[in-house]
């Protein structure tokens, strides 16, 4: 997201800036190159932090409103300064705290003073909290990750520019590997192959992968998949595949060349079950690219500001990491309820579906959002407007024929020599309304059943009568969701929707079957 530069902001006189970033040394040195080296008039730096005081004098340990007292007391007429203060959040995030009250009441005072003057006071942190009493006075910056460039020098001039033994393919391949990464975590995974190998080889890409997933998992906002499943292994949605497969060169240098924009996204509306997170991982496979999946009812804290600072760092992970499919799970029930006012958290999830879907408008990035919606009826109407996402698919319950490649796709699997005893025709008939995971269910039941008749050493196998027998004990969702389902296809019918499936013919007779109330709530078994 585009952010003006520290230099400007000090330059037009900001007096007070809240800097968020993982990398304090790096932060540091570039603030430090800014004070000596790119302003004019030249500026001192100086740095506080609570265990240690200033750097220059060793005063005011312990002591924030000591060192607020120096920033106060500091004309400008001989030397302008810039003032650091490291992890105030400690003091700002906690209202119990003695020191709370004063400190934001000094601040706040201290950014009145300043502006007046060439002296500038910049709070550092990895994470950002900003009471509500300073919104007006503070500006923050967001301090990036390194970018391909930075860690591509890192890697050639910095960690290892003698034990590099990489061909220039395996070069862009660790680069691209590092992205999202910092500065420090690249160091310390290239030093722990040095050590290991004497060199950095194709290994260190492996170690690098294991950094980056147990880095984000820290974070406590996204998870990073490594996805397996192919497009060969979906039975169905060949609307949704052909889709993904027509674009699976687009996020190249040579699609730049030609012209063509980064593709956006997807958003992937249905009922449970009929395959929106496999399609997610299957296009992350698909295009080869890191998959990053977002709980969004991570995003909201519990203390102010804690929700947006988590957009922010979520939003700052997924353009470090680029290119990426950013999987948003279920994003109707973090933002369903704004639609109807009734969000009851001070109008948190207004401000963070802001800030996402205005992200989402305007980022150059290429991030790809895969977007999974069980209830499009509470999707606000800005999320479904176009330019938010290349295409909105709906999956519905499959047909005869995609339950037949659902069936195929899962015993090819489980029993590929056996797949030929399998009657997939029949399987499918009898499995009328069943979604993909009520299917795979059904199978498994079936083979709990064939295991549990035998006795060790000499189990049985399944076969039909078992997977019929599971199915018959089965209550498929669509039994008691038939009026969403009815609901969700005439939604998907005005709005020109298109359906993941291909099957059009099948799906209006569907359609036609679930207005004629052919679905009973009652039915226990499938018809």
């Amino acid at each position: 997201m585009l952010q003006p530069s520290p230099d400007l902001l000090i330059r037009a006189r900001y007096p007070l800036l809240y800097l968020v970033t993982v990398e304090e040394d790096a932060a540091l040195q570039e603030l430090e190159d800014l004070a000596y080296q790119k302003l004019t008039p030249q500026r001192h730096l100086a740095t506080w932090d609570i265990a240690r005081g200033w750097d220059d004098n060793g005063e005011h340990k312990n002591s924030v409103l000591g060192a607020l007292g120096r920033v106060r007391g500091q004309s400008d007429e001989q030397q302008p300064m810039l003032f650091v203060l490291k992890d105030l959040h400690f003091i700002l995030q906690y209202p119990q705290n003695p020191n709370h009250a004063p400190v934001i009441r000094e601040l706040k005072s201290l950014a009145s003073e300043l502006k007046y003057t060439q002296n500038t006071l910049i709070l550092t942190s990895h994470t950002l909290v900003v009471p509500p009493e300073l919104s007006e006075a503070v500006t923050v910056i967001d301090h990036p990750l390194p970018d391909a460039e930075a860690i591509a020098h890192l890697i050639t001039q910095g960690v290892a520019p003698r034990q590099l033994e990489l061909s220039a393919l395996g070069q862009e391949r660790l680069v691209k590997a590092c992205q999202g990464l910092s500065r420090n975590r690249i160091e310390r995974v290239l030093a722990r192959t040095i050590a290991q190998y004497g060199q950095v080889n194709t290994a260190a890409i492996a170690g690098v992968l294991e950094t980056k997933q147990q880095a984000i998992r820290q974070t406590g906002l996204l998870e990073f998949h490594q996805p397996e499943t192919s497009l060969k292994q979906v039975g169905g949605l060949d609307n949704l595949k052909q889709w993904v497969r027509m674009r699976k060169n687009a996020f190249t240098e040579e699609a730049r060349r030609y012209g063509i924009p980064n593709p956006k996204g997807v958003l992937l509306v249905g009922i449970q079950g009929t395959g929106k997170s496999l399609s997610a991982k299957t296009i992350a496979h698909e295009w080869q690219l890191p998959l990053l999946r977002l709980d969004t009812g991570r995003l909201f804290g519990g203390l102010v500001g804690e929700s947006e600072s988590r957009v922010r760092q979520m939003i700052q992970i997924a353009e470090a990491i680029a290119p990426c499919v950013l999987w948003i799970d279920e994003i109707d029930k973090a933002f369903g309820n704004i639609t109807k006012g009734i969000d009851g958290d001070s109008g948190t999830s207004r401000r963070l579906f802001g800030t996402i879907i205005t992200w989402m408008q305007e980022k150059t990035c290429p991030v790809f959002i895969v977007a999974t919606a069980n209830d499009v009826h509470i999707l606000p109407k800005e999320l479904l407007r176009k330019g938010r996402f290349d295409e909105i698919f709906y999956l519905t319950l499959p047909t005869a024929r995609e339950r037949q490649a659902i069936f195929k796709v899962h015993l090819q699997r489980l029993r590929p020599e056996r797949i030929r005893e399998f009657d997939l025709d029949l399987l499918a008939r009898q499995t009328n309304n069943f979604s993909g995971a009520e299917i795979e269910q059904v199978i498994f039941d079936a083979m709990h059943q064939a295991f549990a008749e035998g006795s060790p050493g000499q189990r049985r196998d399944f076969g039909d009568q078992d997977i019929l027998r599971a199915a018959e004990a089965t209550v498929p969702l669509a039994t008691i969701a038939h009026e969403q389902i009815k609901a969700m296809l005439e939604w998907a019918d005005k709005m020109n929707v298109r359906p993941a499936s291909q099957d059009t013919d099948l799906l209006q007779e569907f359609k036609k079957n679930i207005q004629q109330r052919q679905i009973n709530p009652d039915q226990s078994s499938p018809s």
